[in-house]
């Protein structure tokens, strides 16, 4: 089951902006049923935690600073194919390289503020979820 579930958090950024429900309605309507999800706030250990893949690059402080610097929806998708589909419907990183209609160019400011994770493959969806979630959360 875990190739057709992925992780999405939407980051702080777009809470911030009011972005949340908009998004979320991208995901539904993208066919994405939602098997958890909630609106929680990082400290700063889980968001070190969470990134720390990213621990030697530049940009890891940065990082968990912005990502515990107001709350997340965290949340667990399913669809066949998941990882891949949702990949494509956040877009790249950059929103100035992002498709139009991606989430993340109607949504993300910038690179580094870029509105939404997405699990990059399914070993990570299914090791992301866990983080965030218990079993007893999960649909």
């Amino acid at each position: 089951m875990a190739t057709n579930r992925t992780f999405t958090m939407l980051k702080p950024d777009a809470i911030e902006n009011g972005y949340a429900g908009k998004i979320l309605d991208m995901i539904i309507q993208a066919g994405f049923e939602i098997k958890a999800m909630k609106l929680t706030r990082l400290t700063t250990e889980q968001a070190q935690k969470f990134y720390e893949v990213h621990a030697e690059r530049p940009f890891y402080g940065e990082l968990v600073e912005y990502m515990t610097s107001g709350p997340i929806v965290a949340a667990i998708l399913e669809k066949e194919n998941a990882v891949a589909d949702f990949r494509t419907l956040i877009g790249a990183t950059d929103p100035a390289e992002a498709a139009e209609g991606t989430i993340r160019k109607n949504y993300a400011e910038s690179k580094g503020r870029n509105a939404v994770h997405g699990s990059d493959s399914d070993e990570n969806a299914e090791i992301e979820g866990i983080f965030h979630f218990s079993s007893s959360e999960i649909l």
